[in-house]
């Protein structure tokens, strides 16, 4: 199992002239699932490219503070042996498919032929995660005639299937519609319950609510808030970096206006009907 720890981390671009990440400090614990949420342009992707190596192993700059996976540094990692421990998955899925592969199944085996696997180990690797990501129906279908959501779940498959013990997963969704995040979400959520260290980059506020344990709000390049998913996401102070609760904290929010005053503020559909029928009988009673 892989945590991270980020002490006092800042940086700044070769051709930038004012740093993107400002003194930043994160414990990351295994098998969580961590959501960086904040304004476009607030350092989220840059944080994640730190995460996953590609600063300052591909991107220079001036790269200070410590960021430690395994208790190593990041800048200390070979990049090949990282890429094994860090998986990648972007927000663009047609990125992601390599294009020189005819069916799913080949699709997801190409990164495991990458590494030298046996042929006996590949074949039962990738049947296994299709098998658990329910996309049989499409093994043997070209990658690139599949739909935004499916391809976005093959390159989720493609990754999770090299077993690395880190996701790094920039804006899934931001080109989907709706039955493509909930495809994803449903994905990510396996991959949560095979113990996974998961950070998503993501905006729909609704599913980071009912999925992750912990949020991140970044802005400016600099955390301004972080915490347990439902203490970060009821605070109506969380607005204030340009962030939206989800649509039942602001109904209980605007209950609590009205005198309707409830034990909790709930974040998730769940809560919330359970929250107001607690006050529905609450009122019976009296």
């Amino acid at each position: 199992m892989s945590g991270i720890k980020i002490r006092n981390l800042s940086y700044q671009y070769p051709t930038g002239s004012d740093e993107v990440l400002h003194h930043i400090n994160l414990d990351i614990e295994s098998g969580k699932l961590y959501a960086l949420v904040g304004v476009n342009g607030g350092g989220k992707t840059t944080l994640c490219n730190v995460i996953r190596g590609f600063i300052p192993h591909f991107y220079k700059g001036d790269l200070s503070g410590e960021v430690l996976i395994d208790g190593k540094d990041v800048r200390t990692w070979d990049p090949s042996e990282l890429a094994e421990k860090v998986g990648f998955v972007f927000q663009n899925p047609f990125t992601q498919i390599s294009g020189v592969k005819e069916t799913v199944f080949n699709e997801i085996a190409f990164g495991l032929e990458n590494l030298g696997v046996e042929v006996s180990i590949i074949k039962k690797k990738v049947q296994d995660i299709i098998m658990l990501f329910g996309i049989e129906y499409m093994q043997h279908k070209n990658p690139n005639e599949l739909s935004g959501g499916q391809k976005q779940r093959v390159a989720l498959a493609s990754i999770l299937v090299m077993e690395p013990d880190i996701l790094v997963i920039d804006e899934p969704t931001s080109q989907l519609d709706p039955q493509g995040t909930e495809e994803i979400f449903k994905a990510i959520d396996i991959m949560k319950k095979k113990g996974k260290t998961i950070i998503l980059v993501e905006h729909k506020m609704e599913l980071i609510a009912e999925y992750a344990d912990f949020v991140i709000v970044l802005q400016d390049g600099q955390i301004m808030k972080q915490g347990r998913t439902e203490e970060v996401l009821s605070d109506e102070n969380t607005e204030q970096y340009g962030m939206e609760l989800t649509r039942y904290t602001q109904l209980n929010i605007e209950m609590r206006k009205h005198n309707m005053n409830t034990d909790r503020i709930p974040i998730t559909e769940k809560d919330s009907i359970e929250t107001i029928k607690k006050l529905i009988l609450q009122g019976v009673k009296q």
